[in-house]
């Protein structure tokens, strides 16, 4: 029955970031229409099958007071992370599930309102915490912060101590200066979300450039001869040096008669030779803020799920292009241009520039579930998936594998500088 039960739920995610940057977990946001009953067993058996070993940390937060229940009954210890919210914990019946399901070895994320905690009686069952800070907690810890920076800390006649508690995860963070405390200097276990806005805020008056380390990689790749198909992934995973390789692949100076539509085809066309001169010309100015990761790794996880939930058989040329209608429909974050000036630049099919500029074609329903799924609004999903007439199961499908797939590590023998 693995087979028909995601059918008879609808998800949204969320990625939890750790130190480095890397993503740590995924929150898998789990809705069901409740008149419509889901084996907590077959349902968990559905999500073994398609989330592997190497995948990041797994965190089902269910929407379901009836399924959290079975599941808090009769899951097995080696489930994924279960979020059990402290509203929920009022019922002396699920508490009381918290209690025996903690015995059994299931490890168990208490999760609550800013400025709560859990009760000291029900602390002990959880393995970590998912706290949302007050504004009061959040100046707090900013104010740590600065004196640590400023070296003041030592000298201050009455510390002030920092509410961010270590191996804790830490939700609606809205700065990148409280980010940092929370993972780098208070031993955070992650943060769920990116203070994506505040982030991209800082470059206002520069321009973003290319990962230090993707141009590196790219370098590397080249140099110990690769395959197109590893080079192309690589180039694929760092949205600004996409754009810009796909803008100096049809650069009048290069003088090619062809137009260059997808990377692989630049890739082919121009020649490693030609490409590996052009990336050490990126080289001195790419950055190395790991502030910028969390927004790359989530614009290509976008980009991975739209190619994910077009089946376009044996199509390749046709999955790079919605691939890249997915990591562009962001492209004017890393910019800080309109996309409508920033896609003029390049030579795009119109099945792109009508999904990502005009809300039209044969690509909006996957852009529009995509985004959707980045969002704990279970329903919207559904909703969307009837009008479009896409199947919601093979939805879920799709998105399992996207996550389950997404970069969680840094990549091993390269120096973070």
């Amino acid at each position: 029955m693995s087979h028909t039960v995601l059918g008879s739920v609808s998800f949204g995610y969320q990625l939890l970031w750790g130190p480095l940057r890397q993503l740590r977990g995924v929150q898998l946001f789990v809705g069901i229409d409740d008149t419509t009953p889901v084996d907590s067993q077959h349902f968990l058996a559905a999500i073994d099958e398609l989330w592997s070993e190497q995948a990041p940390t797994l965190l089902l937060s269910i929407q379901s007071v009836r399924l959290l229940g079975d599941i808090l009954d009769h899951a097995p210890a080696t489930c994924p992370w279960i979020d059990v919210n402290e509203s929920q914990l009022h019922d002396a019946t699920m508490a009381a599930r918290v209690h025996q399901a903690h015995r059994r070895g299931l490890r168990l994320v208490w999760r609550g309102e800013p400025g709560a905690h859990p009760s000291p009686e029900l602390a002990p069952c959880f393995l970590r915490q998912m706290v949302s800070l007050t504004p009061e907690e959040a100046l707090a810890g900013l104010r740590v912060s600065l004196r640590k920076h400023n070296g003041a800390e030592a000298t201050l006649p009455s510390r002030v101590t920092s509410p961010v508690v270590a191996g804790h995860i830490y939700e609606s963070v809205a700065s990148w200066v409280l980010a940092e405390h929370c993972l780098d200097e208070q031993g955070a276990w992650a943060v769920a979300g990116w203070p994506m806005e505040d982030v991209l805020h800082g470059y206002r008056h520069q321009r973003i450039q290319p990962s230090h380390r993707a141009v590196v990689q790219l370098i590397e790749a080249i140099d110990a001869d690769d395959s197109v198909e590893h080079i192309e992934q690589i180039l694929s995973e760092e949205p600004t040096l996409f754009y810009r390789f796909m803008r100096y692949a049809n650069s009048a100076g290069l003088g090619l008669r062809t137009e260059i539509e997808t990377a692989r085809q630049g890739l082919l066309v121009l020649g490693f030779s030609v490409i590996r001169a052009w990336l050490l010309g990126q080289l001195p100015h790419a950055t190395s803020d790991l502030n910028l990761q969390p927004v790359r790794i989530a614009m290509v996880a976008r980009a991975r799920l739209m190619d994910q939930l077009m089946d376009a058989g044996d199509g390749d040329d046709l999955r790079r292009e919605v691939f890249m209608c997915g990591l562009l429909s962001q492209i004017d974050l890393l910019l800080g241009e309109p996309l409508l000036a920033a896609c003029s630049r390049l030579q795009l099919s119109e099945r792109v520039t009508s999904a990502i500029l005009g809300h039209a074609g044969p690509y909006v329903p996957y852009l529009d579930v995509a985004i959707a799924l980045e969002s704990p609004h279970t329903h919207a999903t559904r909703v969307l998936c009837d009008a479009h007439e896409m199947n919601i199961e093979e939805v879920n499908r799709a998105l399992l594998r996207t996550l389950s797939n997404v970069k969680h590590l840094p990549p091993k023998g390269l120096l973070l500088v």
